[in-house]
């Protein structure tokens, strides 16, 4: 029986089934606690009407103009592997829609951080691709912004979410933009299935929460009646969703690219980023208290970089397959954008290399206003027929133009290409440019003929002639689509043991967060199609039993290439945190001195701001109080003796601080604020150093002198190295049981 005041949150106003509903039935009804505007006229005049005649109507799915559809998930095409057709009337009016229903900010990659940068061409890629901009040395200036996916401008960094990587380059040849993300893979197959994905991880229409999250009912409910979305969910879940830094996320094009050469020969291609400091993550819980604690912290990090030198590279890669009629490789259906080709079998070959040296000037002339459009190509690089591809062609345009107040974007000074501009487009809103002359049509006299066209030899983008399969006009999709688990058992499988305890966290966590048991039913259904255990354990934590596969699991090698564990990295860039109370400042200033110099970023966490030792000539300045340092900052910390509590550590003026640390207790010597911090950082794997007395802090935090990545020494000099060499790994991994 319902209760008489059930639990509130509950996302519809009656429980769903368990499967997929096929009765045709009209829309629900509200739920008891919603009601609408009252339903009067333009000029106030009460009409009378029912309130339900404002909202849908009607059992079946229509147009906006009441044509009833017997497809939504397949875009038409000529036969089930070709070409998306223009003429798809329904196509362009859901994705047309749904390009316009936010105002002003992007309706999807809302929150970004962007910095300009320069890539210079290896020349590696000459045998593949005649695109100018990869010769060898060429140097061309970029502009590139990072973004999350689902939440508002106004969200935090740190949600776990997919992460938008786009790279505007301002070629001689043209713009080219190559628009990414950190996950190789995406939800969907197809592009007119976009606004449903985005719609069902979108905050709920009714109250608009939960804000950049997908731990939510629509969500979990989409992708577990569409489980083409089980492969990059699965990458959500694992650590690729919730990244250290932009400057340690990896970056790819998704779709399969078709690349020309100078001869005409073709190639199918992926690229690949491949960020210099390696790949890695946050922790759960360090993200939850970076999200409060600093929810600008991926942006903060990634200016603070580059204002600090510290300038963040990434290595531009393809892997290249044969341009087959089938356009597979070893199986693997290249048109499909929830596929990936792992790297033991097609080998990343690096062809450029990308590094961002500034900060823009302003945030929204740049960041806000940067356009990106994948349909930006340039001689060397073409599209290919993948259907998700297709869509986002016509979409991308299609936002700007209602983001940037009509169709002269590309005149905004962050979209301006480097190359010459002659395209006989005229007038429109937020025209800047004054074009002369009296004929902006070809052919004409009046302007003595120009612009002209332009062949290959001078450099014309020309489509590449490749065959158009025959075929029907229909909405479906190939039979190599319908497999949505191997790759993702795949995934699970190179995945190692403490990057597996991470995905089942993530999944009972975000599970756990939903309402109906019936969509937590449908999702362990899915998981028991990737890995039993994996299944098993979340059903667990969810309070549900753990169904078995609805099919054979499927028999796949891992690739190691995708674990994040396991490697060494560069450790520039890193930020080290120093904790002092002032006391023995030559070694304080030796080892800053000795962070510096290995192109880390050093921070000094003291009791108060300003400087120490103002009265010796050589002051050190303090960039953190214990006040206000979380150990989330930090990649290392490295503590020069026991600072003791200072003035403010009492729970009145910092929470931190607690209650009773001057009664006696274990850690009543040491500051509160500096154990927090410590056991935090120990907590979440971090490399610890110390010296002159730092054991009294390991102590008062309850951790062993001797644990895994604890370092101790006579001073900062001899502490240091073996904390760099901890920092190669990122984490200190043993800490956690699952890695032993």
């Amino acid at each position: 029986m319902e209760q008489q005041h059930p639990v509130p949150g509950r996302p519809g106003p009656e429980p769903p089934p368990l499967e997929e509903p096929t009765e045709p039935r009209g829309p629900l009804p509200p739920k008891p606690d919603q009601g609408g505007p009252a339903t009067v006229s333009p000029t106030g005049q009460p009409s009378g009407a029912d309130r339900a005649v404002m909202a849908q109507g009607g059992e079946y799915l229509t147009t906006a103009q009441g044509h009833r559809l017997p497809d939504t998930d397949h875009s038409l095409k000529v036969g089930a592997r070709g070409p998306v057709l223009l003429r798809d009337h329904h196509l362009r009016e859901k994705v047309t829609h749904f390009d316009h229903e936010r105002i002003p900010e992007r309706v999807v990659h809302a929150r970004g951080a962007a910095a300009h940068g320069v890539f210079r061409g290896y020349g590696t890629a000459a045998s593949v691709t005649r695109a100018a901009f990869l010769g060898k040395d060429v140097e061309t200036p970029v502009f590139v912004r990072f973004s999350t996916v689902l939440g508002s401008r106004g969200s935090a960094d740190t949600v776990r979410d997919t992460r938008g990587f786009a790279v505007k380059f301002y070629t001689g040849e043209g713009v080219f933009d190559l628009v990414g993300n950190n996950i190789p893979v995406f939800f969907i197959q197809d592009a007119i299935k976009f606004p449903d994905v985005i719609h069902a991880g979108k905050p709920h229409p009714d109250r608009e929460i939960p804000q950049a999250q997908s731990a939510h009912d629509t969500f979990w409910d989409f992708v577990s009646l569409h489980t083409e979305a089980t492969h990059h969910t699965l990458w959500n879940m694992s650590d690729r969703g919730i990244p250290r830094s932009y400057r340690m996320m990896e970056g790819f094009g998704v779709h399969t690219f078709r690349l020309v050469n100078a001869d005409g020969g073709t190639t199918l291609a992926k690229f690949h980023w491949k960020p210099k400091l390696g790949v890695h993550s946050q922790v759960w819980e360090e993200a939850q208290i970076t999200g409060g604690a600093d929810p600008d912290f991926h942006r903060r990090d990634l200016a603070d970089a580059i204002e600090a030198g510290a300038r963040p590279q990434w290595e531009l890669g393809i892997q290249t397959f044969p341009d087959t009629p089938e356009q597979t490789f070893e199986g693997i259906d290249l048109l499909d954008p929830t596929k990936i080709v792992p790297e033991e079998l097609a080998p990343v070959q690096p062809i450029g290399l990308l590094t961002l040296d500034r900060n823009p000037v302003n945030f929204f002339a740049e960041t806000e206003q940067v356009a990106f459009h994948p349909g930006h190509l340039v001689p060397g690089i073409d599209v290919t027929d993948d259907p998700l591809l297709a869509g986002r062609l016509f979409s991308y345009i299609d936002t700007q133009i209602t983001r940037l107040g009509g169709p002269n974007f590309a005149q905004l000074p962050i979209n301006r290409p480097h190359a010459p501009v002659n395209d006989m487009l005229r007038d429109g809103m937020h025209q800047t440019a004054v074009h002369r002359g009296t004929a902006p049509y070809r052919p004409n006299s009046l302007d003595g003929g120009c612009p002209f066209t332009a062949g290959a030899d001078a450099g014309a983008y020309v489509e590449v002639p490749v065959e158009v399969p025959a075929g029907r006009k229909v909405r479906e999709a190939p039979a190599s689509f319908a497999d949505h688990f191997s790759q993702p058992r795949q995934f699970w499988l190179s995945l190692s043991p403490v990057e597996q305890e991470h995905v089942i966290s993530a999944y009972t966590f975000e599970l756990s967060r939903c309402y109906e048991n019936a969509i937590k039913e449908r999702v362990l259904r899915t998981l028991a199609n990737i890995d039993p255990r994996l299944c098993r354990e979340v059903a667990e934590g969810l309070g549900l039993p753990a169904p078995e596969p609805s099919e054979p699991l499927a028999d796949v090698a891992p690739s190691p290439a995708l674990s994040q564990v396991g490697r060494e990295w560069p450790v520039a860039g890193r930020i080290v945190g120093i904790v002092t109370d002032g006391g023995d400042l030559e070694s304080v200033r030796a080892v800053r001195q000795a962070v510096l110099d290995q192109d880390m970023v050093p921070l000094v966490v003291a009791p108060t701001g300003g400087v120490l030792g103002a009265d010796t000539g050589d002051p050190v300045t303090v960039q953190r109080t214990f006040a206000a340092a979380r150990s989330i900052e930090f990649d290392a910390l490295l503590l020069a003796g026991a600072p003791a509590p200072a003035a403010d550590a009492h729970g009145a003026r910092d929470a931190k601080a607690g209650s009773g640390n001057r009664s006696g207790d274990a850690g009543s010597a040491v500051d509160p604020r500096v154990v927090l911090l410590v056991g935090e950082a120990y907590r979440h794997s971090k490399a610890l150093g110390g010296w002159a007395g730092a054991e009294r802090v390991w102590q008062a935090a309850g951790i062993a002198s001797d644990a895994p990545g604890v370092v101790g020494g006579g001073d900062g000099r001899d502490v240091l190295p073996e904390v760099v060499r901890l920092l190669t790994r990122h984490r200190v991994w043993e800490r956690f049981p699952a890695a032993l």
